[in-house]
Parts: C-alpha cells; sequence; structure tokens
C-alpha cells in the first residue's frame, strides 16, 4: 500500500514556561484507502497531531512525509500549497458564507486552491452531488438543515481531490440520526479510495473507522 502519512518520530513542543509536549515521539503510518480514527480524553493532543498532519504547524522534531514528500523540506509558502493540493478538513463548525449559496461555498474552497476559474463551478456542483446536495445548490446555509451544512462543509474539502480528508469533531454539532448519515457518507467515501482521519471522542463515529489510534498525554499508540 501507499502511504499517505509517515510520522516518524515527531513531536511538537510548545514553548513555556513551563515547555509543553503536546506530541510526543508519534510513529504513525496511514496507508492509501485507510479510515482512521484518532481517539483521546480532552487535552491530549488530538488536535495539534491533526495540525500538524494537516500541515497546518509543523513538528518540533521528527520527520513527517505527506504523500512521499518530506514537510521538513518545505518553505512556508511550499507547505501551504502542499496542504491546499493534499489535505482536506472538515470541522464540528461548518465554517460556511451565510449569504452565499451552496455552490459558491465550495467554489470559494476552489479559489483558495488556485482551481482555474473555468473549472471550479463543475468541481463544486460535483462534489455537492457527490454528497447528495445536487437539489440545493443556489440555497443559502441559512436555509439548510445542519446535516445539509455539514454535507456543503465535506463538499468544500473534497471539491479539489485530496489524498487526504482530516476530520475534527464533525458530528459535533449534529443529532444522532443526522450523525450516522454523515458518518455513512464517510464510509462511501472511504470506499471510492479516499483516506480518512477522524478526531473524536465520540464511540458512534470511531465505529466505523478500520482502526483506532489512541493519544494520551501526547503519546500516540494503536488501540488494542
Amino acid at each position: 500500500m501507499t502511504p499517505v502519512v509517515e510520522l516518524d518520530g515527531v513531536r511538537r513542543t510548545y514553548r513555556g514556561p513551563p515547555p509543553v509536549e503536546a506530541v510526543r515521539d508519534a510513529t504513525l503510518r496511514v496507508d492509501e484507502g485507510d479510515y482512521v480514527a484518532v481517539v483521546g480524553p480532552s487535552g491530549s493532543g488530538k488536535s495539534t497531531l491533526l495540525s500538524v498532519i494537516g500541515c497546518l504547524d509543523r513538528p518540533t522534531s521528527g520527520r513527517y512525509r505527506l504523500t512521499g514528500i518530506d514537510v521538513g523540506d518545505l518553505s512556508d509558502g511550499e507547505l501551504a500549497a502542499l496542504r491546499g493540493r493534499r489535505v482536506g478538513f472538515v470541522f464540528q463548525a461548518f465554517h460556511l458564507l451565510q449569504h452565499r449559496s451552496a455552490l459558491e461555498n465550495v467554489e470559494v474552497g476552489l479559489l483558495y486552491n488556485r482551481t482555474p476559474r473555468k473549472r471550479r463551478r463543475w468541481m463544486a456542483r460535483e462534489a455537492l452531488e457527490r454528497v447528495g446536495l445536487g437539489h440545493r445548490l443556489e440555497f443559502p446555509p441559512r436555509h439548510l438543515s445542519g446535516g445539509e451544512q455539514q454535507r456543503v462543509a465535506i463538499a468544500r474539502a473534497i471539491a479539489p481531490r485530496p489524498s487526504l480528508l482530516l476530520c475534527d469533531e464533525p458530528t459535533g454539532n449534529l443529532d444522532s440520526k443526522t450523525s450516522e448519515a454523515i458518518l455513512g457518507l464517510f464510509d462511501e467515501l472511504q470506499a471510492d479510495g479516499l483516506t480518512l482521519m477522524v478526531v473524536t471522542h465520540d464511540p458512534q463515529v470511531s465505529r466505523h473507522a478500520h482502526r483506532v489510534v489512541e493519544i494520551v498525554d501526547g503519546i500516540v499508540s494503536e488501540a488494542s
């Protein structure tokens, strides 16, 4: 299998006083098509690990390769470009522009990705149809349910066709029935070959993953 994420002795330490080791000597491999849940108590380092893997933050030490590219060798601009091409993000908050349509919200994400103008609308429409919102293209978020808004956010994340989808508590603002529908969508995306990593404290979410990784006090390990 082709590795998408390779962490080798990665640490992320924040200066103090006292210094805080948010991630300690993390070694992890996530292959293409994997579906991994990252679990752990509040303050355990889950969000920091996600930020490092998503190239929003750099390791203090150790080596991180994303799709075979060593991020330590990249300038800030090159790192941002790699993140834009390779990583999609889905968060608990939907972060949608309230006065733009669903289609425009996805197009804006592609604008930041520097997708050529002629392709943006086609790719946005395709992504929204993929998440089951082909009939809601012109609806603004205020006219969509919470589950539909999260689907727009997922469409925005997958429209550039990333190598990795990172999700941070993606069902935290949804009821159980809507959450299960979103998790079913993640199952479909993984079945189509997308690699997913989902940070969660919800057993309903982690049950859908093929692997569970625990992080406690910054130490990463495979769940037994």
